[in-house]
């Protein structure tokens, strides 16, 4: 299987590219993002590209493209829905249409987020904003395309997320996490289990398009 990346530098990102180069059904990686990654591997190549929306002018490098896994994102933090639309909408729709394009055959898996709203009505502007996304890459024509709201995300093997809040969290609550695990687990996942999840439903596709924290952990 060849899988393309986007977002390996992030912390759901790192843990997705664990587990491909872990996974010896997985030959080649390509990571996509706007900055090099400091990690080397056989399996993995990189197309650094500041503007991802211009993916398209390397279509030659996205044929034959099995796997599609979008883990890039931004906090909605301080931003006009203007401008995090333009980076969670208009920069996701680009990137996957280009890798569409190249490869229809592939099979797409999206992390969004729980709580994002399909009816793209919600009060929340971000929720809107995701769930317009997820309904665009529904309609692409792909094989499949699969839509991650994952809730609270357990770190795990060393991943560390670039968000300062977020490691914050992570360092404060990091101990507790796999007690919460335990006793939530409806609620709580792992990177190392959404990796597995993305490849899973890569291989042998899966019954539901939108899967919350507990089918990611069925998976």
């Amino acid at each position: 299987m060849k899988v393309i990346l986007f977002g390996a530098s992030g912390m759901v990102g790192q843990g997705v590219l664990r587990e491909c180069l872990l996974d010896d059904g997985v030959d080649k990686v390509l990571a996509v993002g706007r900055a090099p990654l400091a990690a080397t591997h056989d399996k993995l190549s990189q197309i650094v590209l500041p503007d991802i929306s211009r993916l398209a002018e390397h279509a030659g490098a996205l044929q034959d493209i099995d796997a599609c896994f979008f883990c890039l994102g931004v906090s909605a933090a301080g931003m006009t829905e203007a401008r995090y639309s333009e980076l969670t909408y208009d920069l996701t729709l680009a990137a996957a249409s280009a890798v569409a394009a190249a490869s229809p055959r592939m099979t797409l898996t999206y992390v969004s987020g729980a709580g994002t709203d399909s009816s793209e009505r919600s009060a929340s502007m971000w929720a809107r904003v995701k769930g317009r996304t997820e309904n665009a890459l529904l309609r692409l024509p792909v094989k499949a395309a699969f839509m991650f709201r994952p809730g609270v995300i357990q770190p795990l093997h060393g991943v560390v997320s670039k968000t300062r809040s977020y490691r914050l969290f992570y360092l404060l609550a990091g101990p507790l996490l796999p007690l919460m695990k335990r006793l939530f687990p409806k609620h709580i996942t792992s990177t190392e289990q959404i990796g597995r999840a993305m490849i899973k439903l890569a291989r042998q596709g899966g019954p539901k398009q939108v899967l919350e924290s507990a089918d990611i952990n069925a998976l």
